[in-house]
């Protein structure tokens, strides 16, 4: 099978110019033709078309694992596309207004760390909020450059950080005007978005880059009314994460770049971690998640975004829990809101987030995105339903009811800005050994402690551990969150600098 690219050919006064036909979905085209092939595998994977694991078969379905197949010349190469991933990443490219667009198979975690190595090496200064997830962190390990952290403002009735101030991120280029880049989450995982543009800006004007962390903002390419999409802003790279909000396969992502950006050298960067053995289940789910958006996505954001504010005004009706929203706009730490987020505070009933959380999954088979010390996320996108938007209100109604408490006592800061001591790839692998949690305060953290989700760590190598953050992870482990990172499991220990 001979490789087509599929164009469009649109008319105008001046020329005819090509423009990609956002119809088609080259690589879910090609597996359907190989699927009809009768081709006999004698390469991997070793499960040959699902007939070696009839389990496995069984329980995935055959057209799944019948396309769970190795590159070849007819399906291309995720390493060096120039067929049908090459179509599909033109598609892309056009369908989010991007120079270049990257399928990425290791999710946005990969792609934060490839835009991250992209421009930075050892001993380079990059500028970002202290609130990034965990990705942009692991990816400074590796590369070796060094944060200059813009410590955003927290909302102390919801105890979460918010975006960064223009002032902040101006002074913070002006005071290391030899920093490669400026990071920012675009939105965060609550929904709040800086004022992108004015980033960009200053970025550019001081010769520097400018990349987003947009895991939580696919639905900024396609519906109306949403805060500004990294693209537009002029951003250089975005990580985005399409099986989020977009609908592909969990792990499945999207590197974009703009036109500032060497493609080549991304590529070769991506290639340095990123699997050689590409699977098509996850780039296919990409391909036709693309086609979607790119097709329907105005229409169906739009009831996103309406489900989302019936939400809020009913579990505000309901009392004691906050919904919050756009009200919490103030042109700076607040530049804009993302209306798809349904974000409840929990902490005015006497329950923290996490108890919430568990008790919706336990007790009414409610699986919301994750809840922390004051907040709950239910995280809505394409595939939620209005009916079960009011099982999620009814539920909340009735915890309120049986659970109420008092609420003093109860923890309120999500966010507590660290003292950095050294870089995070220095600490990471200088010696360091590993003490009771209760007798570090004062040492320099050699490892991560973070809750997942959201992924967000509260201390990063390199970080000084105090009272207060210790108080915070004991409260957070009492009060049921999940917490991952360090190399002891049950986080009774933790490494530290020798």
């Amino acid at each position: 099978m001979q490789p087509v690219f599929f164009v469009c050919e649109v008319k105008t006064n001046m020329k005819n110019i090509t423009k990609p036909d956002q119809s088609r979905a080259p690589i879910y085209e090609a597996l359907q033709t190989f699927r009809h092939m009768r081709v006999v595998p004698f390469d991997v994977p070793g499960h040959k078309h699902g007939r070696g694991n009839p389990e496995l078969t069984a329980f995935l379905g055959e057209q799944c694992v019948s396309i769970d197949v190795n590159s070849m010349k007819p399906l291309d190469n995720l390493c060096h596309p120039v067929s049908v991933i090459h179509e599909a990443e033109l598609l892309a490219a056009d369908a989010f207004g991007a120079s270049h667009a990257f399928l990425m198979v290791g999710g946005t975690t990969s792609a934060v760390q490839s835009m991250v190595l992209s421009v930075c090496k050892r001993g380079d200064k990059i500028i970002l909020p202290r609130n990034v997830h965990r990705s942009v962190i692991n990816a400074l390990v590796l590369c070796g450059a060094i944060p200059v952290y813009v410590n955003p403002e927290v909302n102390c009735h919801l105890g979460i950080s918010l975006g960064m101030q223009q002032g902040q991120v101006a002074k913070a280029i002006s005071e290391n005007p030899d920093a490669v880049a400026v990071l920012v989450n675009n939105p965060t995982y609550y929904g709040i978005c800086s004022d992108l543009r004015a980033i960009v800006k200053m970025a550019h004007e001081a010769g520097m880059y400018c990349l987003a962390d947009e895991a939580h903002g696919t639905h900024f390419y396609f519906g109306e009314d949403m805060p500004v999409s990294a693209m537009e802003a002029g951003a250089d790279m975005a990580a985005v994460s399409m099986h989020k909000s977009g609908g592909s396969l969990t792990q499945s992502s999207l590197l974009l770049t703009g036109p500032n950006i060497n493609p080549g050298h991304v590529r070769q960067i991506i290639n340095l971690t990123q699997t050689t053995s590409g699977s098509y289940l996850l780039m296919s789910s990409l391909d036709i998640s693309r086609r979607n958006l790119a097709l329907r996505g105005k229409e169906v954001f739009a009831g996103v975004v309406d489900m989302a504010d019936y939400a809020r005004k009913e579990i505000n009706a309901v009392g004691g829990y906050y919904a919050f929203g756009s009200e919490l706009i103030n042109g700076n730490s607040v530049f804009d809101f993302d209306p798809t987020k349904l974000s409840v505070h929990t902490r005015d009933i006497g329950l923290a987030g996490i108890e919430v959380y568990d008790i919706l999954r336990d007790e009414y088979d409610i699986q919301i995105e994750f809840g922390d010390i004051g907040n709950i996320l239910a995280y809505l996108s394409i595939g939620d339903r209005m009916s079960d938007l009011e099982r999620l209100v009814s539920a909340l109604a009735e915890i309120r009811r049986r659970y109420q408490t008092d609420s003093s006592g109860l923890l309120s800061q999500e966010y507590i800005s660290p003292e950095v001591v050294t870089s995070p790839q220095e600490a990471f692998y200088s010696g360091k050994r590993s003490i009771p949690l209760e007798e570090s305060i004062g040492c320099v953290c050699s490892e991560f402690v973070m809750c997942y989700p959201p992924g967000i760590p509260i201390l990063a190598p390199g970080e000084r551990i105090t009272k207060e953050i210790l108080d915070y992870i004991q409260y957070a482990k009492i009060k049921g969150c999940s917490m991952t990172g360090p190399e002891d499991p049950e986080i009774m220990n933790i490494n530290v600098l020798e």
